[in-house]
């Protein structure tokens, strides 16, 4: 690529310091227990054990001399700087993040955050999602964030509500068939 092309940093930040993903509702993070648990163990292995082990690698690719043609120094340097970005994001869901405990609706059949629901669509498909923070969701596991589309229009609704789920091309009507939130801990679950 021509150098033209490229963001020159003047104030030193990486090139591609990738930007938080805009926050609706004054910048909260909800975030679940157990989401919150996951990011922090990842910033202390991070902090504690992977960059530690990079710089010594860096350190001793330095010490070897000649530095632009030392794939150890240059590749290692690029996995400090990632490291480096990863915590800084990291830190910052952290700072900003709101741990939400599902577990207080347990019971409840009206929808919030942390809710596992099942609905089905207009086609007679059935769909089970649970609604979690927006750094934990994972789609392959049936998770979607709170700003998601989906969990938007499941929000505050109830058992038995029927939706109107706006989608690419058409506006789909949904039904909200049950609604179940994790057992308060010590708690047997229905």
């Amino acid at each position: 690529m021509s150098k033209a092309f490229t963001k020159e940093s003047e104030d030193g930040e990486d090139e591609d310091d990738i930007p938080l993903a805009a926050l609706p509702g004054g910048g909260k993070n909800y975030i679940t227990p157990q989401g919150y648990k996951t990011l922090r163990d990842e910033l202390l292995h991070l902090i504690d054990e992977e960059r530690p082990k990079v710089v010594d690698v860096v350190h001793w690719a330095a010490s070897n001399g000649d530095r632009s043609e030392n794939g150890d120094y240059l590749y290692g340097k690029k996995r400090l700087r990632e490291i480096d970005r990863r915590i800084r994001f990291l830190t910052r869901r952290l700072e900003m993040a709101v741990i939400t405990e599902p577990s207080l609706h347990h019971g409840n059949e009206q929808i919030f955050f942390g809710a596992t629901v099942t609905y089905v669509d207009d086609v007679d498909e059935k769909r089970t999602v649970t609604i979690t923070g927006i750094d934990e969701a994972d789609s392959a596991a049936g998770e979607v964030s709170w700003i998601s589309p989906i969990a938007r229009t499941l929000l505050k609704a109830r058992v038995g509500d029927v939706l109107r789920l706006p989608m690419p091309g058409r506006v789909a009507e949904i039904e909200v068939l049950e609604v179940h939130y994790p057992a308060p801990s010590g708690r047997p679950a229905d």
